[in-house]
């Protein structure tokens, strides 16, 4: 394994910087939030008509790049430090590997147009119970906290079968989908709980299969999530760096003092090595799929660590102006604390790191 970008790899995240830079400054990110969807859609077109940002994984044969997962992480390190939000991670992180590992009609019919960004999808979590209609198949139950749930055009939603645990595609505008916002500490990622009321849906996979895909899932998902915390913490530590240059206290930077050096030097040993767990998880989705399981667990509960540190330090070492709702620090910090939670917290993913180690 090279921990070294590629010189295409170092193309695509110099393109994503920039492309975040101009279309998602703090100030469209701070105006994303208080809109009531969190998204905007003329973003959302030129990621995907412009950059190719959300088939970047998917197969050619439906219409993405075919890119590996060391190259997503890449974009979502980049969206990370930008504190981007928007539906870009339920749809690529969560929907996309949950359609592409079940494959079948399904994923020919919603991969292509999440590639041409004409589709946000997110995935449940919980599992309804379905029964089959003259129609098809019709889910009943409630999903809570399911990311973009509010706006989804797409949600895959795992339900209880005769043979197991299925999953289904059930559209946003479905008869008997009801979907309430959430309010969440972290106003750049929103959440929803949805309720099915004989929801008409479409099988998604082999049934019975549910379990296994959305393992696969979820272990992708901690692994790109993972990135983007490396990503916040990075740049939320750059910008701590560059005030600490410009600051003075008694005549003289505050930066050039020992104790605030040993903190940045903890800090960005935390970042480093917290960068390392997140390139072998995608290192390991594409290059040794039996060591995923390891590496997603091992470097969502690091990364989470290390991103809650840093964001947690940064408004200490930025003093009063820190505390302050106005600055940039308390973007990176509740972002923190948030993908801290995100698809379970330090101690769960230590306990499945030692159940999959079988220690």
């Amino acid at each position: 394994m090279d921990f070294a970008l590629r010189a295409e790899q170092l193309e695509l995240q110099r393109t994503v910087r920039d492309f975040l830079a101009d279309k998602a400054p703090e100030s469209a990110v701070r105006a994303l939030m208080d809109d009531e969807t969190g998204h905007d859609p003329r973003v959302w077109r030129q990621m995907a008509t412009q950059l190719g940002l959300q088939g970047l994984t998917i197969d050619e044969d439906y219409g993405g790049a075919g890119c590996g997962l060391q190259e997503q992480a890449v974009v979502f390190e980049a969206m990370g430090a930008a504190v981007f939000g928007g539906p870009y991670f339920a749809t690529v992180a969560l929907a996309v590997p949950a359609l592409a590992r079940a494959g079948g009609s399904a994923a020919a019919e919603y991969l292509p147009r999440i590639a041409q960004g004409e589709l946000i999808a997110t995935v449940a979590l919980e599992a309804s119970a379905a029964e089959r209609t003259p129609d098809g198949w019709a889910l009943t139950g409630e999903a809570g906290y399911v990311l973009d749930g509010h706006l989804a055009d797409l949600v895959v939603v795992p339900a209880r079968t005769a043979v197991g645990v299925s999953l289904f595609a059930v559209v946003g505008d479905a008869p008997g989908l009801k979907r309430e916002p959430l309010a969440t500490v972290d106003q750049t990622r929103r959440l929803a709980r949805l309720t099915l009321d004989a929801t008409p849906a479409q099988p998604v996979g082999v049934g019975g299969a549910g379990t296994e895909i959305l393992d696969h899932a979820l272990d992708v998902a901690a692994v790109l999530l993972a990135a983007e915390q490396v990503g916040g913490a990075s740049g939320c530590l750059t910008e701590t760096v560059e005030y600490a240059k410009v600051r003075e206290q008694f005549g003289r930077p505050i930066g050039s003092f020992q104790a605030i050096k040993h903190v940045w030097t903890d800090l960005l040993l935390e970042v480093e090595s917290a960068r390392a767990a997140a390139q072998f998880g995608a290192w390991a989705a594409d290059c040794a799929p039996a060591e995923l399981p390891v590496a997603a667990s091992l470097a969502k509960a690091h990364c989470s660590q290390a991103y809650s540190r840093v964001a947690t330090e940064s408004i200490q070492l930025h003093g009063g102006i820190g505390f302050t709702w106005e600055h940039r620090a308390h973007l990176y910090f509740k972002r923190a604390k948030s993908s801290e939670l995100l698809l379970g917290g330090i101690a769960h993913h230590r306990e499945r790191l030692v159940q999959r180690l079988g220690l």
